[in-house]
């Protein structure tokens, strides 16, 4: 299947975050759920009061892991940041941690070879995007390959493709905003039992992904018919 035809997988994509985030909003209105969750988060918080640089690092690090492989997600730790540092703090660690992750996935890509991104993610869709990026595609197209894929693929191909790396972080520190703000605003609706927000933000990052996804895909038609 083509890059080009891949609206089935995005569509899937965003109905499956409206669905989560639908069950999260149903979940923060119970009331004993949510005293049980601010227990947890209560216990948490001293955890890292008591060792706050080690809390912040390790933080960072799961979120640098989260952000070069598809099976692991930082979004379940985020209510206990933000319940511990704030939501500002939070949405500055989870971008570093993107932007660190992103860097390591380009760097192992560019340095390591195939090989070793073969093992750590699918071939398939690597095959699917490499053939349309080199090192003179367009910083736009760039900016909505991040925007639109998921975020551990953009890092592995440009290195693949050795596309300049400054270029690429730029575009990472970039792509990467929107999304550490949804997914902090996420923790907080959850942590405040908002569930407008938790509903408002699952549907706003739903309707980006779709929309990139069909702009990116306008931009790649464009410039394969140069």
């Amino acid at each position: 299947m083509e890059l080009l035809a891949q609206h089935r997988v995005v569509w899937r994509r965003a109905v499956g975050l409206v669905v989560l985030c639908v069950a999260l909003a149903m979940l923060v209105t119970s009331d004993a759920l949510h005293v049980a969750l601010l227990q947890m988060l209560e216990a948490s918080k001293d955890v890292i009061a008591r060792h706050p640089a080690p809390g912040g690092l390790l933080f960072v690090l799961l979120a640098a892991i989260s952000a070069m492989f598809a099976f692991v997600s930082i979004a379940v730790l985020v209510p206990v940041a933000v319940y511990a540092w704030g939501e500002p703090v939070s949405m500055l660690l989870v971008w570093i941690g993107w932007i660190l992750g992103g860097g390591t996935a380009y760097g192992i890509a560019r340095y390591l070879g195939r090989p070793v991104v073969h093992w750590l993610t699918g071939e398939a869709m690597l095959n699917r995007v490499e053939r349309r990026i080199h090192p003179q595609t367009p910083f736009g197209v760039i900016l909505l390959l991040q925007l639109g894929l998921p975020s551990e693929i953009p890092g592995y191909i440009l290195g693949l493709v050795r596309y300049p790396f400054s270029r690429y972080l730029l575009a990472l520190a970039i792509a990467e905003l929107p999304y550490t703000i949804a997914t902090v605003y996420l923790g907080a609706g959850i942590v405040e039992a908002k569930s407008g927000l938790v509903l408002a933000v699952g549907l706003g990052a739903a309707v980006l992904g779709v929309g990139v996804f069909y702009l990116m895909r306008r931009r790649l038609e464009a410039s394969e018919a140069d």
